[in-house]
């Protein structure tokens, strides 16, 4: 078998380091789109945790990850 199948991990396997990264939701300005996750300080690279649909989603992504404020990028 040339392909593995690929596993979807949660949310919850995700470990966040707040000395090496910050919370971000990044929004489309086009679709509205949300996408919560944590961005690197050093090289900024973005780690998509999960998508926001609701503020219900967002609460929850802040409790999970013990967060208070969460930044907005478009």
């Amino acid at each position: 078998m040339l392909w593995k199948k690929r596993t979807q991990s949660s949310a919850e396997d995700f470990k966040f380091d707040p000395e090496t990264q910050y919370a971000v939701i990044r929004s489309s300005i086009c679709t509205g789109e949300k996408v919560a996750g944590f961005k690197n300080k050093r090289d900024g690279h973005f780690t998509e945790v999960m998508v926001i649909r609701t503020a219900a989603d967002e609460q929850r992504f802040k409790d999970l990850y013990g967060i208070d404020s969460v930044r907005t990028e478009y």
